[in-house]
């Protein structure tokens, strides 16, 4: 003989079950009315759907769009958070360097371990006599409005595509597996860099594609580098 399997929590309920159930705790639903939205309760009208119902449908359809968008709304929420907690240590990390080369071992080490960004060029034009050595590519300015010169002309950060001209001047040996890029001109007075990051999908870095962080980063590095920099 051989015991009867004790139900569990993934076993699926057997509809008696639930129907004694609610009968022994008929104040189950006063306790849980958020579940009447959900219930399916036709009204006796025939063939013909009553208004009542139609109407009872068409308030559950609209509460489960806004479940759906208050759910899409906390996964933003979260995501924002996260975001701030990596922009806050990177700003920190920046603020803490002691000197140029500091900054940009920080910048290159939180964009590839907290914001896993396939690549990373940071571009200082002057000469690279002058400049103390870092991870940044120091290039003429001339050399620089030969090879990119529309994303110099902008203050502002771009995203999208780049000709393979252009991502040969920004990143080198990577150019060929990139598909899609983010770019920032750094500004003090006149244009002393370039900031830019990378994706190997095309379609990661969209025109449409917000740039508030990169800008803000942008921002921050203005006001650090340019003490670092031959006057």
């Amino acid at each position: 003989m051989t015991d009867k399997k004790s139900p569990t929590l993934a076993d699926p309920l057997d509809p008696e079950q639930v129907a004694n159930y609610l009968q022994q705790h008929p104040e189950f639903f006063v306790h849980h009315q958020e579940l009447l939205g959900d219930l399916f309760l036709p009204h006796e009208s025939g063939p013909a759907v009553s208004l009542v119902e139609r109407q009872v449908s068409i308030l559950r359809e609209r509460n489960i769009d806004m479940r759906n968008r208050l759910s899409k709304l906390l996964d933003n929420a979260r995501e924002n958070d996260k975001l701030f907690d990596k922009t806050k240590r990177l700003i920190l990390s920046l603020l803490e360097g002691q000197d140029l080369g500091d900054i940009i071992d920080a910048l290159h080490y939180s964009f590839d371990k907290d914001f896993n960004i396939h690549f990373t060029s940071l571009q200082l034009y002057g000469n690279a006599d002058k400049l103390p050595s870092s991870q940044a590519q120091v290039v003429a300015i001339a050399q620089a409005r030969e090879h990119i010169a529309p994303l110099l002309k902008s203050n502002r950060a771009m995203c999208g595509t780049l000709g393979q001209k252009e991502l040969s001047f920004l990143f080198g040996k990577h150019a060929e597996e990139i598909g899609s890029v983010a770019t920032v001109p750094l500004i003090h007075g006149t244009t002393f860099g370039m900031l830019a990051i990378a994706n190997r999908d095309p379609n990661y870095y969209r025109s449409s594609m917000g740039t508030l962080f990169l800008g803000y980063i942008a921002e921050v590095l203005n006001r650090l580098l340019p003490k670092y920099l031959p006057r």
